[in-house]
C-alpha cells in the first residue's frame, strides 16, 4: 500500500469542497480510527487507545519502543496533509522497514473545537489542565461530556502519562508550513525547536442598542471595542518585536446589522523565538485593555486560554537525522525554527523528540490549498527510517 492510497483513505471522512472538517470528539474523528486500525492491521500492528483518546499502533517486541506518527484532526476548512501526513508516514514507515515501531495518532491536537490544542499529548505528559474539561463547543456542549459520548472517561486522563513509559523517543513528520525549504530548495528539514505559544481568550461586555437612534456618547460598543484590542495587540507585538500576533477568531452577539453589539468574545495568538516576549506582551496588552474599558464603558476580561513554552528537540536525534540527510541528499539538510504547535514538542519536554518538515512550495497551511509533493515526503520518510536504524542499533 503506498502512501498515496493511505492519504486517499482518509479523503472520504469529512472532506468536502470547503476543505476537511474534523474536529476532536466527533463522528468524522471517530471515522478516523477505523483508518487507523485498517493501517495497522495491514502493517501486523495491534491498536490500543490510551486513557487520553490517543490511538496506538503497537509492535510485538516489549516496549519501550520508538514512536512515530502526529494527528487525524484538523482545524475547520483545513487541508489534507496538517497531521495525516505524518501518520500515514508513520504506517509506511513500520510497514516497509520492519523496526519495532509504534505508530500514534494524538487525540485532538488542533483543539479547534474546545479551544485544546495539543490535548492529547499534553495528558500522556502530565501536563494537561484538567480545568478545560469544562469547556464548552459552539453547540453548548460541554468537553468532558463530549469525551464519554467518545468513550472515554475524563476522569481517566490521571493514568495517561503511565502509557508514556511505552515510548523511548518519538519523531513527527509534518508539512513545512513555511516556505524555508522551498526557497532552500531542499525537500525536507529539520526543527531545531518550537516557539513559544500563547493563545487568550477575550470577553467584551457591552450592552445592545439601536444602531440609528444611540449616539455614540451613550454607546456601550462590545465590537468597537474589540476592533481596538485587536489593533493595540498588533501595535504592541511590533513595539516589543520578535513576535506573530494573529486576531484569529472573533463570535459577535446579537450579530444584528442594526444593533449595537452587545458581547464579544475574541480569541488572539502570540508567538516569538524569544521566550520571554510572549509574557511581556500579554502585560502590556491587559494594562491597555484596562484603560480601554475604562473609557469605553465596556467589560474586558482576558484569560490565557492556552499557553506553551518553547521547547528545543532532542539534539541526539537531530544529529542523527543530519548524518542522514547528508547521506540521502548529498549536502546538509537546514534547520529552522517552527512556529506552529506540535505533538512532538509537547512530548520533548519528557523524551527525546524531534521533528522533520516537508517541504511546501507555497507556505500556506490549514487551508485547502494546503499541498506538497509526496516525492519530497518519501524522502522524509527514508530520512527517519535512516536515523531511526542507527539509533535503534546504538540505544535499542
Amino acid at each position: 500500500m503506498s502512501l498515496a492510497e493511505r492519504l486517499a483513505g482518509l479523503d472520504r471522512i469529512g472532506v468536502g469542497p470547503g476543505g476537511v472538517h474534523r474536529l476532536a470528539w466527533t463522528d468524522e474523528d471517530r471515522a478516523t480510527r477505523a483508518w487507523f486500525t485498517e493501517q495497522a492491521r495491514r502493517a501486523g500492528l495491534d491498536v490500543a487507545r490510551d486513557p487520553a483518546g490517543n490511538m496506538w499502533a503497537c509492535p510485538a517486541a516489549r516496549p519501550p519502543w520508538w514512536g512515530v506518527g502526529s494527528h487525524l484532526d484538523a482545524v475547520r476548512g483545513g487541508g489534507r496533509f496538517d497531521g495525516p501526513l505524518g501518520v500515514a508516514a508513520a504506517f509506511e514507515l513500520a510497514q516497509r522497514s520492519g523496526l519495532p515501531l509504534a505508530v500514534v495518532s494524538f487525540a485532538d491536537e488542533e483543539g479547534a473545537r474546545f479551544n485544546t490544542p495539543t490535548f492529547g499529548s499534553k495528558a500522556l505528559t502530565g501536563a494537561l489542565d484538567t480545568a478545560v474539561l469544562t469547556r464548552t463547543d459552539e453547540d453548548g456542549v460541554v468537553l468532558a461530556d463530549a469525551m464519554c459520548a467518545d468513550g472515554i472517561e475524563p476522569e481517566g486522563l490521571v493514568e495517561a502519562p503511565r502509557w508514556l513509559e511505552k515510548l523511548r523517543g518519538f519523531i513527527e513528520l509534518h508539512i513545512d508550513q513555511d516556505t524555508l525549504l522551498a526557497e532552500a530548495g531542499v525537500p525536507v528539514g529539520i526543527v531545531t525547536s518550537l516557539a513559544s505559544r500563547m493563545r487568550l481568550e477575550a470577553i467584551f461586555t457591552g450592552r445592545a442598542d439601536h444602531a440609528g437612534t444611540t449616539p455614540p456618547s451613550r454607546r456601550h460598543d462590545a465590537l468597537g471595542t474589540a476592533a481596538r484590542l485587536i489593533v493595540a495587540a498588533e501595535q504592541i507585538g511590533a513595539e516589543l518585536g520578535e513576535l506573530s500576533i494573529t486576531s484569529s477568531r472573533i463570535v459577535v452577539e446579537p450579530n444584528a446589522t442594526t444593533t449595537v453589539a452587545a458581547r464579544v468574545c475574541l480569541w488572539i495568538d502570540a508567538r516569538s523565538a524569544n521566550p520571554g516576549k510572549p509574557g511581556s506582551w500579554l502585560t502590556t496588552l491587559e494594562e491597555h485593555a484596562e484603560r480601554l474599558a475604562e473609557s469605553a464603558g465596556v467589560g474586558i476580561s482576558i484569560t490565557v486560554a492556552s499557553r506553551s513554552p518553547g521547547q528545543e528537540f532532542s539534539p541526539e536525534i537531530r544529529e542523527q537525522l543530519h548524518v542522514a540527510g547528508v547521506r540521502l541528499l548529498g549536502r546538509p539538510v537546514p534547520d529552522s525554527v517552527c512556529f506552529a504547535g506540535h505533538d512532538a514538542g509537547v512530548l520533548a519536554a519528557k523524551i527525546p523528540a524531534a521533528m522533520v518538515l516537508v517541504r511546501n512550495e507555497t507556505g500556506i497551511s490549514h487551508t485547502p490549498e494546503e499541498q506538497i509533493e509526496l516525492a519530497d515526503a518519501e524522502i522524509g520518510i527514508e530520512l527517519i527510517e535512516r536515523a531511526l536504524g542507527r539509533l535503534i542499533e546504538e540505544r535499542g
